[in-house]
């Protein structure tokens, strides 16, 4: 076999490996939520699966995803949120947030500000 062809093959196989790795699923996701009005900082953290309010905000978890410690650290959820604001119920986010851009995928909402802090397996982290 050619050798070059055998190191072009390692290669291939070297730097392909951390394709192959899978995203972990966690059992909760951590949020932080900003009330703009009384500039008060709340940490909730909602288990997947579950519906939770933070203020006027009902929040669905669909999924929680985190990348393996072997890889750059990222976390995602897939989360629905409605404000129920006097009583309306008004979908204003559906969607995937991630840990490391929250200034793409926050909500940004005239009254409240939230964005995900990371998704974990033991509510106590």
């Amino acid at each position: 076999m050619n050798p070059g062809l055998l190191k072009i093959f390692f290669l291939i196989i070297f730097f392909s490996s951390p394709l192959l790795s899978e995203p972990l699923q966690m059992k909760y996701a951590k949020f932080r939520l900003l009330d703009k009005i009384s500039n008060k900082l709340i940490d909730k953290t909602i288990s997947v699966e579950d519906l939770d309010e933070i203020e006027t905000l009902s929040i669905r978890v669909y999924a929680c995803f985190s990348e393996p410690p072997t890889e750059i650290s990222e976390d995602y959820v897939l989360v629905e949120i409605i404000d129920n604001f006097q009583d309306l119920q008004k979908n204003v986010y559906r969607g995937w947030m991630i840990s490391s851009s929250p200034e793409v995928t926050a909500l940004e909402h005239p009254i409240y500000d939230l964005w995900l802090l990371g998704c974990i397996n033991d509510k106590t982290s």
